[in-house]
C-alpha cells in the first residue's frame, strides 16, 4: 500500500503534515514522525510554501470535443450544434474521440481536476483514456432519437450488463451513466426508457435542461409545459439526476428540481459564450438546492479550468447588483465537495478518513501572493500555473508540473488526419 507524507503544507490557516495511506487521507496534524519500521515504505515530500486543496469535480463536460476547440465560435446555440458540431462529430473517429480525450485529461488534470462527468459517444474509449492517466471518470452512454434503434440497444444491453450502481473494475474509478441528451432531442418514450433503466441499474441519468429560451419554448408549443415541469410530469427527475445549464427556471420550477433532489451543474462559462443566459445562483443557494460546477465542452468554453470556472461563477452571481452572493468558499464548494456528493464519490474535502484527491498550490506563485487569504486567492486570483502537485486516489497524477504522458498525447493528436489541413 502506497505512503506519502506531505510536509508542512497550508491547510486552512495553518501548517500542517498530510499522510496519505492506499487512498486515504489517514492522519491530518503537525509534525507527524513516521515510525522506524515503517519508514522505508513511506515517501517524504516537502511541502513548505504550498497549500492544499480538494481538487476539482468537473459536473459536466464533452471531454474529446477539446477537438473542436475554437472551431465554431461566436454564435448561438442551436445554429452552432445544427450548423457545426454536430456535422463536424459526424466525422470523429473512435481514435479521435480516445486521443480528444486523453487531451482533455490532460488539460484537467493540469489544472486540477481529478473526477469529470462525460456526455459523449464511444464511451470505451473516454473511459480507457482516464484509466491510462489515472483519474475517476462518470461517462454517459449518450441517447438521442438519432442515435439509431440498434445502438441504443447495445447501449442499454451494456449498462444492464453492469454491476449495481454501474461502477466498473476493483478501484472505483470509473463508472458509467445513462445519458439522455435534452428535451429537444430525446422522445418521451425514450426518455422513459431511460430513467427505468436508470433505476433499475442504480445508475445516475446525466441530462441537459433548461439551457435556452428556445428549448424552454419549443417544450411549451410541444407539451404544454416548459422542461423541467415535463420531465417532472414523466417521473424522471430525482436524486441520481445531474442536470446541466438549468439556466431558464422560475421559482416554482428550482423548488421542484430541490424537493426531487436533483444535481444542477452549472456551467456559467460555456452560458455565457453562447449567450444561453445567467443562472439564477442565489435562487438555487437560498433555498438550499444542490449545485455542481462543470465546464461543458472545450467547444463552447474554450477549456476545461475548473478554477476559471469558479471565479466566473461567482463574478455571474454578483451581476445583478449583490457583491455577497456566492462568497469564494462557496463557490470552492461547488466545485469540489458539491459535486463529489453528487456521484457518491467520498472527496471533495481535505480531511481525515476521505479520499486523497488533493491539489497542492505553489503559494510563491504571483497570482497566489500575498498570502492573505489564500482560498480567495485560488477562487479570484491564480491560473493553472500554480498547480504543483495533484493526486488523485492516493497517487500523483502530476508532479511538480510534470504530467507523465503529456508530450505523447499532444504528439498523438497533432497526427490525427481529421485536424490535418
Amino acid at each position: 500500500m502506497p505512503k506519502i507524507l506531505f510536509k508542512n503544507v497550508l491547510l486552512g490557516g495553518s501548517e500542517t503534515d498530510i499522510f496519505v495511506a492506499g487512498n486515504r487521507f489517514e492522519k491530518i496534524a503537525p509534525e507527524i514522525v513516521v515510525p522506524a519500521a515503517e519508514a522505508a515504505s513511506v515517501e517524504i515530500v516537502p511541502a513548505k510554501n504550498l497549500a492544499v486543496f480538494p481538487s476539482f469535480c468537473n459536473a459536466h463536460t464533452h471531454a474529446a470535443m477539446t477537438l473542436l476547440r475554437g472551431y465554431a465560435d461566436d454564435m448561438e446555440l442551436f445554429t452552432w450544434l445544427n450548423g457545426h458540431i454536430w456535422p463536424f462529430e459526424a466525422k470523429l473517429s473512435a481514435r479521435d474521440i480516445y486521443e480528444g480525450s486523453r487531451l482533455a485529461i490532460l488539460e484537467m488534470i493540469r489544472s486540477g481536476t481529478t473526477f469529470f462527468n462525460d456526455m459523449y459517444f464511444e464511451s470505451a474509449e473516454t473511459v480507457r483514456a482516464a484509466r491510462e492517466l489515472g483519474i475517476r471518470t462518470c461517462v454517459g452512454m449518450t441517447v438521442t432519437n438519432f442515435t439509431g434503434e440498434e445502438k441504443i440497444e447495445k447501449m442499454f444491453a451494456q449498462l444492464k450488463a453492469l454491476p449495481q450502481g454501474g461502477a466498473v473494475g476493483d478501484d472505483g474509478l470509473v463508472r458509467f451513466a445513462v445519458a439522455p441528451h435534452a428535451v429537444y432531442t430525446v422522445s418521451e418514450k425514450l426518455w422513459l426508457r431511460c430513467a427505468e433503466l436508470a433505476r433499475e441499474r442504480g445508475v445516475l441519468l446525466h441530462i441537459h435542461l433548461s439551457e435556452t429560451k428556445k428549448e424552454v419554448a419549443d417544450c411549451i408549443a410541444e407539451h404544454g409545459v416548459s422542461p423541467v415541469r415535463w420531465l417532472d410530469s414523466l417521473g424522471v427527475l430525482g436524486e441520481n439526476v445531474v442536470a446541466a445549464h438549468v439556466v431558464h427556471v422560475d421559482d416554482e420550477e428550482i423548488e421542484i428540481l430541490r424537493e426531487r433532489g436533483v444535481t444542477v451543474a452549472h456551467n456559467p462559462v460555456s452560458n455565457m459564450k453562447l449567450a444561453s443566459g445567467i443562472f439564477r445562483a442565489e435562487a438555487f443557494s437560498r433555498i438550499g438546492a444542490k449545485i455542481a460546477l462543470g465546464t461543458d465542452g472545450a467547444a463552447s468554453n474554450n477549456n476545461l479550468d475548473m478554477r476559471e470556472e469558479m471565479k466566473f461563477a461567482a463574478l455571474l452571481a454578483k451581476v445583478g447588483g449583490n457583491p455577497e452572493a456566492v462568497p469564494a468558499s462557496e463557490v470552492l464548494s461547488w466545485a469540489t465537495r458539491g459535486g463529489f456528493r453528487a456521484f457518491g464519490i467520498d472527496a471533495g474535502e481535505i480531511s481525515e478518513g476521505k479520499l486523497a484527491d488533493a491539489v497542492f498550490v505553489d503559494l510563491n506563485n504571483e497570482r497566489m501572493f500575498p498570502s492573505h487569504n489564500p482560498l480567495s486567492n485560488w477562487v479570484y486570483s491564480a491560473d493553472s500555473r500554480a498547480v504543483r502537485h495533484v493526486i488523485c486516489d492516493g497517487k500523483f497524477v502530476m508532479r511538480d508540473g510534470i504530467v507523465p504522458a503529456e508530450e505523447e498525447i499532444l504528439s498523438a493528436v497533432r497526427s490525427l488526419p481529421l485536424l490535418k489541413k
